[in-house]
């Protein structure tokens, strides 16, 4: 006989240790917690709360401290703090103090841009909220999880999240998946019985931990443990909140380290070139160590997180949860979508049409029956977690039906095997088994079908119904049942619901075809009731698999069938995730939206896994975003934001290499061929810090509606050919320059500096407006207002520069009129040779559209996800 401990003769609840509660009986426990199976009162849940405070491992705030440690961790700003230290000891200041700002500038955007971001994150994911079944003032009801106590009693079903550490009443064919604390992922069944006082924490099978997920069956428990600490609790205090990159992290920091290849080996040729034209040591190290700076866009951290912050505003608005910011990129990549048809394509909102007999006639009996085997003891009734069975019971006769005297004695839970239901109860001393699921798999378990079932079965089908087939049979002398039991039935008919489709799905629908995205819906409904509703909505089937079919085809022709059809009916969640399995490898990027137990796989499989406010547990845990409304018109506002942003943040990737590169080739050359420095090394961080300047408005650019229309990706060989090919553009307009002012004005050192600044700030500021867009600018395609006023404003504010009173210090003098003329003449031509080379290098990119594109780091992504999918983070987190 095992000894149980003593319980704790004083001190809180939070003192008991799981292995005092396993080895205890429930009524000990109860005793211990002051509680009982009737729960606790409103009262009483207020004052523990106080003094317990909130069921929540941690709160989700913003750090501004963290915020700012991401903007010093930058390869760029760590090579302009290097030079700004070498220019101030090797003496001048001025280069110092130029870098100084340029760092100030970036940091402080940077920061303020990503800490407004995250608050605006931090608000979204207070909106998103789990809940629990408690029993409060003797009945049970829906509650925040943040709100449990312990002493509270709540009810588990199968697919939700444990919300507590609880020490376990009853049970019905418990299972939990405990994976998140024991590593082993097969189920772990549930006994309200103790267990020795030496087993260990896995062995516990009357306790079910906070995080873990209800694989199967139901149960009742009380709450012995909540926050800090539960088991889970205790281990997520002491993890760090570091998350690992996305792929648009992962692209932004290849593309700084190509740019910091480049900076180094031009700073080396130009540092060797001088110094073996016997140019001044020191005026040689820091013209390279410009040149360096030059090339990189140092506000590059600073337009991103614009650009993110921008985002996640306009997604808050259309009440999208992005779970990290960057993942608004990942977001917008995706070219296909895979979705439920419930509360997608329809309202989502079940509703009682009728019971029917197989003959389709009215049958009272067949809705007693159907209310019988809810998720509801009849003789307490109460709330149900599951629509259909919630929709039955909102029948306006459905008390009057179930009567008195009718007492649930035992049942089998519903499992995505065998899609059904039974329960055995005792109907007035009467014992009967009743079985309630999808039509085929009761009436495989039926002894005989009436000669009218299939033709009232297609009719309600053909008119989009959902059907749940009711059967029975006596059940003398059964204490107990297993699934074994379902056989040898007599159907008694259909309980027939409604889910009409949604009013705003067809507008939705055209959204996401003009984003280029496919759609396929799979369903756990009937082939012919979601092809009714994908007709109602016009949305065009390629054809319709179920997934018996499926099961029967092999790797190949799945594959095939994946690419073929439209919607997957009666399919299972492992041909689900296969399904985005074929899809992937066909290099598609796909999304998958699910909000059930039974999307998890298909959750982790996707590039981009989406769920609902409203979704179980399991489900918004595995989501990479959470649509606080299930509407596809959200989700196409998600995508095309996704889109946006990273249009933009490439426009500022594009200006930056191309004109930058063209610009510091054109001075590497000149220093090589020049008796004097072409322009001074604080020249070219002032004109590289007015550029920049222009570009932060950038993230308030429109961006074409064709770039929209498909998705984007991080291409380095592509920004290195632009680079090479727009580059070069740059810097013959630079040499042209050279020979007005050496060979037409002939220009001294100081004009030479002059002109040159004012010629490379316009001609690289205002390429935007042609760089910006693949259309024909101005004309067809107009940049924002802002944008517009930055860039003009800023080739404006260089010329005033050169005349004004910091002119002198900065090495300037005032330049003649016939040059500004010749530079009108040299921008206007120089936009229009972009014009005609960006139709060029586009065309030949559309050329090479044919190869495969690239995995996108698929396995990256899934390590990603698998180190996010923590079922109780975002419990532990919700506050």
């Amino acid at each position: 006989m095992s000894i149980v401990p003593k319980a704790p003769t004083s001190g809180p609840p939070e003192t008991l240790t799981a292995t005092q509660v396993a080895a205890a009986p429930v009524d000990e426990v109860l005793g211990w917690l002051d509680s009982s199976a009737l729960g606790l009162s409103s009262t009483e849940v207020s004052t523990r709360l106080a003094r317990y405070g909130p069921n929540a491992v941690r709160t989700h705030h913003v750090n501004a401290l963290a915020v700012l440690g991401r903007q010093l961790r930058n390869a760029v700003l760590i090579l302009l703090a290097g030079t700004a230290v070498v220019s101030y000891f090797l003496g001048d200041s001025l280069q110092a103090m130029i870098i100084g700002i340029i760092l100030a500038a970036s940091i402080g955007l940077g920061f303020i841009n990503e800490y407004r971001a995250e608050r605006a994150a931090a608000a979204l994911h207070s909106g998103v909220r789990h809940t629990a079944f408690a029993c409060r003032d003797g009945a049970f009801a829906a509650i925040d999880v943040t709100q449990l106590v312990p002493g509270d009693v709540i009810r588990l079903s199968l697919g939700e999240a444990v919300p507590a550490d609880l020490r376990l009443i009853e049970v019905t064919g418990l299972e939990c998946n405990e994976s998140i604390l024991t590593g082993e992922s097969t189920g772990s069944e549930k006994s309200p019985q103790p267990v020795p006082a030496d087993a260990e924490l896995a062995e516990s099978t009357d306790l079910a931990f906070m995080g873990t997920i209800v694989s199967a069956g139901e149960g009742i428990g009380v709450v012995y443990a909540t926050g800090r600490n539960a088991e889970f609790g205790r281990i997520a205090a002491g993890l760090g909140e570091r998350q690992p990159e996305t792929d648009f992290q992962v692209g932004l920091r290849r593309f700084s380290y190509l740019l910091l290849q480049v900076a180094i080996a031009l700073t080396v040729l130009i540092l060797v070139s001088n110094l073996l034209l016997r140019k001044p040591v020191i005026d040689s190290v820091l013209f390279s160590l410009a040149i360096a700076v030059g090339i990189t866009p140092q506000l590059l951290p600073a337009v991103v997180s614009a650009s993110l912050a921008t985002g996640s505003q306009q997604l808050a608005k259309a009440k999208v949860l992005v779970k990290r910011l960057v993942c608004i990129e990942d977001l917008g990549d995706i070219d296909i979508l895979i979705t439920d048809k419930t509360g997608t394509l329809t309202d989502g909102r079940i509703s009682l049409v009728d019971a029917v007999s197989p003959a389709g006639a009215h049958s009272d009996s067949v809705l007693r029956l159907g209310l019988l085997a809810t998720d509801v003891d009849p003789a307490s009734v109460g709330v149900s977690a599951n629509a259909l069975d919630a929709a039955l019971w909102e029948s306006p006769k459905a008390k009057d039906l179930v009567g008195t005297g009718v007492q649930r004695v035992a049942n089998v839970p519903f499992d995505h095997i065998r899609r059904a239901t039974s329960v055995l109860v005792d109907d007035n001393g009467k014992r009967i088994l009743v079985l309630k699921g999808a039509p085929e798999q009761v009436l495989a378990r039926c002894q005989m079908t009436p000669q009218d079932t299939q033709s009232t079965l297609d009719a309600l089908f053909a008119a989009g119904r959902r059907v749940v087939a009711v059967a029975a049979k006596p059940a003398t002398g059964l204490t107990t049942i297993t699934a074994d039991d379902e056989s040898d039935l007599m159907l008694a008919g259909f309980v027939v619901f409604a889910d009409e489709p949604k009013a705003a799905a067809r507008q939705s629908l055209t959204q996401l075809a003009a984003l280029g995205i496919e759609l396929k819906i799979a369903t756990g409904d009937n082939p012919r009731v979601a092809e009714k509703v994908c007709t109602d909505l016009g949305l065009a089937s390629k054809g319709t698999i179920t997934g018996a079919q499926l099961e029967a085809l092999g790797v190949d022709e799945f594959t095939a069938a994946a690419k073929n059809n439209t919607i997957f009916a009666r399919i299972s969640p492992e041909q689900k995730a296969q399904l985005i399995k074929s899809a992937r490898q066909a290099g598609r990027s796909v999304g998958f939206l699910g909000d059930g137990v039974n999307d998890a796989l298909a959750l982790h499989a996707a590039d981009v896994g989406i769920s609902v406010e409203s979704a179980t547990d399991v489900a918004k845990d595995a989501a990479d975003v959470v649509l606080l409304e299930k509407d596809l018109g959200v989700l196409a506002t998600g995508v095309a934001e996704g889109r946006r942003i990273f249009a933009n943040t490439i426009k500022y990737v594009l200006m930056g290499t191309s004109s930058n590169f063209g610009n510091m080739f054109s001075a590497a050359a000149a220093s090589a061929l020049l008796p004097f420095l072409p322009m001074l090394p604080s020249q070219i961080l002032l004109n590289n810090l007015l550029y920049d300047s222009s570009q932060l408005a950038i993230p308030t650019d429109r961006v074409d509606e064709d770039q929209l229309q498909a998705p984007s990706h991080w291409n380095i060989a592509f920004i290195r050919r632009f680079m090479l090919i727009f580059g070069p553009i740059s810097s013959l307009f630079d040499f042209l320059t050279f020979g007005l002012m050496l060979g037409v004005l002939h220009a001294g050192a100081t004009e030479f500096r002059t002109g040159w600044f004012v010629e490379s700030l316009a001609t690289q500021t205002l390429i935007i407006f042609a760089i910006r867009t693949r259309r024909v600018p101005f004309f067809r395609s107009r940049a924002s207002v802002p944008l517009t006023i930055t860039s003009l404003t800023v080739v404006a504010l260089g010329v005033l520069i050169t005349i004004s009173p910091l002119a002198h210090p900065l090495g300037f003098t005032a330049l003649p009129l016939q040059f500004f003329g010749a530079l009108v003449g040299f921008v206007v031509v120089y936009l229009i040779l972009v014009e005609f080379t960006k139709k060029w290098f586009y065309a030949e990119q559309i050329r090479d559209a044919g190869q495969p594109r690239r995995t996108r780091g698929r396995e990256h992504r899934i390590q990603r996800r698998a180190a996010r999918f923590s079922h109780a983070g975002a419990i532990a987190r919700r506050t």
